[in-house]
């Protein structure tokens, strides 16, 4: 076998060639088990959700689930008064599967029902494992499964659709809090008021979370309990593809945060003991329960679990046409330790014993099936240690996602807000965080995730303004701190954004500073949905401070959309000066230059750079993004020669404090 691609590009992989090799010759060995050694393909192998389930066919109704510990299964529901009788009883065929059919007259669209699984000793109601819709009822809060036979379903109108990658700008957003009023938003809403403004703020992709059907509205939709139901909170399955399909129509990609590290412990609603056992679904014994999520870890190791799961994956694929997946809690996949109490200070850390390689092996596998279902499918693996080859190719010896999130961005910008002062800020070290990254691995960058946005922490702006957001944020009364907070606020970004080698996430609303926190509904605030949704009428409001932030936001994606291949394009440091709190980097003829320090400004300030003509193209300071206007946008910059220098030219600056700007040269040295 000749050495995996990643082990030749990082000669400090050789040492766990053996590993690499490993996990790269199971994902084989089992790929050729699930399809018939090739007979077959993976995509063939994912289509259970075309069995299983509920379907109507042209005759009658067909029913089929698979619980292998069951010895019945009956049916009950607003068909039959939620009573148990023979009429609607599973048979059990083949490798504990169960089927029943049905007249055509047996079952109306919108009714609803649950099925009673018994087994051995017990027996309980239980909402179908491959259900496609779940409702609640508003009174009793009692889950139902619903029968779901549109007369017209949607047919979505554009075809074919190809994600802009060039970068990939992602707006990650939630359904229900995309609303301004004090309630659950909806599909149709979100569609009608939100996919605007992603569109006019230059986004190209949405991440949707809270898709999959979860219990707890404040879980922020990480406890699924129905892996193949559109959540119904939001709206039905048309509502969603409509959304989705006018996203399409504007030229936005949707991908969704799909949960497959681990289930809600729930049974009436989940996949806890559908069957009985505590074993169909997830592991048995110590491992079956996360040690701090409250939930059930998947079994990878069973073929009828990656059955399931990979079907899940082609399903959103086929049936609702979403373009890919930000697979969530990927750390917590690939450690049996889940990543808990780990350092991962070296590549040891990788390779020990504590690899799960069964999820390391679905993770594979899941890659493989969603590009062969769709060539141009997004992967994102919000994965936290670091572990090499995840983004890389699976012919490369890597896991096959096509970016990681950079997990440590974010961390960075709260250790430098919370523990060092204004005077301490080094931009030479955050360009060197933002851009150590494995070169042949692409990621993607944001400067805050959504969890930063919730009760008990704080977003970049509200650490930078705390209270004077409620009493300082109007044009011309804000404070000093108001002002800081703002500047920093743009700063931050641009310098996450314009580092990118892949692509760039912001969670809705932080793109302008959305106030205070996102607090779900829950006892403890009177199941109150005040913080639980955007504020859109604070980014239109010109008076306030949040217009010019969002505007900001909305010219720096302009700027590096604008520029083809921006992502791929290579990234040079001309000058850093840790005194003076300024650097100056560059990608082709653009030029970014930032001053941290908090009250130095510097005339004629002299910077080696490619020689030649250049125009101011984007200023932090400029009055429109709320800034103090004290540079001079129409003004051109010529470079100097440098002696001892052919290839750069001394080009001199008025930088204001605590601003950044970019330029672009428009001649070159001639």
């Amino acid at each position: 076998m000749k050495p995996l691609k990643i082990i030749k590009n990082d000669p400090w992989l050789e040492p766990y060639a053996q590993a690499i090799e490993g996990r790269y010759d199971y994902a084989l060995r089992k790929e050729a088990e699930l399809t018939n050694n090739g007979k077959n393909t993976l995509s063939d192998f994912a289509s259970g959700y075309l069995y299983f389930g509920m379907h109507k066919l042209s005759d009658s109704w067909v029913i089929r689930e698979w619980a292998p510990n069951a010895t019945d299964i009956f049916i009950k529901g607003d068909f039959n008064d939620w009573q148990i009788s023979d009429d609607y009883k599973l048979k059990r065929i083949d490798n504990g599967v169960f089927e029943g059919k049905f007249p055509l007259n047996a079952f109306k669209h919108g009714q609803l029902y649950k099925f009673v699984v018994r087994w051995p000793g017990g027996e309980g109601e239980r909402i179908p494992a491959w259900c496609r819709r779940v409702v609640q009822d508003d009174n009793t809060k009692i889950f139902s499964a619903q029968v779901w036979a549109p007369e017209k379903s949607y047919s979505f109108k554009t075809k074919n659709f190809k994600p802009n990658t060039d970068p990939l700008m992602i707006y990650e957003c939630h359904i229900g809090m995309g609303t301004a009023e004090e309630k659950v938003g909806s599909y149709t809403e979100f569609k009608n008021n939100v996919l605007p403004r992603v569109k006019a703020d230059g986004y190209n992709c949405i991440q949707i979370m809270a898709i999959q059907e979860h219990p707890y509205y404040g879980s922020f939709g990480y406890h699924v309990s129905s892996f193949f139901a559109a959540s119904s909170r939001y709206g039905t399955p048309e509502e969603l593809k409509e959304l989705i399909d006018t996203a399409h129509s504007m030229g936005i990609a949707v991908i969704m945060d799909i949960v497959h590290s681990h289930a809600v412990k729930n049974e009436v609603e989940g996949l806890g003991r559908f069957d009985g056992t505590p074993y169909q679904f997830f592991h048995d014994g110590g491992r079956r329960e996360h040690p701090a999520w409250d939930s059930l870890c998947f079994n990878y190791g069973k073929n009828e679990v990656l059955h399931f799961l990979l079907s899940n994956c082609k399903f959103w694929l086929d049936e609702y046409q979403f373009d890919g997946f930000r697979f969530d809690g990927v750390t917590s996949m690939l450690y049996l330790s889940h990543g808990l109490g780990e350092a991962f200070s070296g590549y040891a850390d990788y390779y020990n014993i504590n690899q799960d390689g069964d999820a390391i092996c679905y993770l594979t596998l899941a890659n493989k099936l969603i590009h062969q279902v769709k060539p141009n499918a997004i992967t994102i693996a919000e994965e936290m240690s670091g572990m090499p080859g995840l983004a890389s190719k699976f012919e490369d010896g890597g896991i096959g996602f096509d970016y990681r999130l950079a997990m440590g961005i974010p961390d960075l910008w709260i250790k430098y807000i919370k523990e060092y002062t204004d005077e301490n800020w080094k931009p030479g070290h955050l360009f060197w965080e933002l851009t150590n990254r494995r070169y042949d691995e692409k990621t993607i960058s944001y400067a805050e995730s959504h969890d930063q946005a919730l009760v008990g922490d704080k977003t970049i702006i509200f650490r930078l303004v705390d209270a004077d957001m409620y009493w300082h944020f109007e044009k011309g009364h804000t404070t000093y701190l108001a002002d800081r907070g703002v500047a920093l606020h743009k700063m931050i970004r641009l310098l996450t954004a314009s580092t990118i080698n892949g692509g760039y996430l912001n969670f809705m609303g932080n793109e302008f500073g959305h106030p205070e926190w996102i607090d779900f509904p829950r006892e403890g605030n009177g199941w109150s949905y005040k913080y639980a949704r955007r504020q859109w009428d604070l980014v239109d409001n010109p008076n306030y401070m949040y217009k010019p932030l969002g505007e900001f936001d909305k010219a720096m994606l302009q700027l590096i959309t604008s520029v083809p291949k921006y992502q791929e394009t290579p990234l040079y440091k001309y000058w850093d000066n840790s005194g003076d709190q300024v650097i100056c980097y560059g990608r082709n003829d653009i030029l970014f230059i930032f001053n941290f320090h908090p009250y130095n400004s510097y005339t004629d300030y002299g910077m080696l750079v490619n020689p030649g003509e250049y125009e101011m193209i984007l200023d932090t300071d400029d009055p429109k993004f709320g800034g103090f206007g004290l540079n001079d946008s129409k003004v051109h910059h010529f470079t100097l020669p440098a002696d001892g220098y052919t290839d750069r030219g001394w080009i001199k600056l008025y930088i204001p404090s605590r601003s950044a700007f970019v330029l672009k040269r428009v001649k070159g040295q001639g």
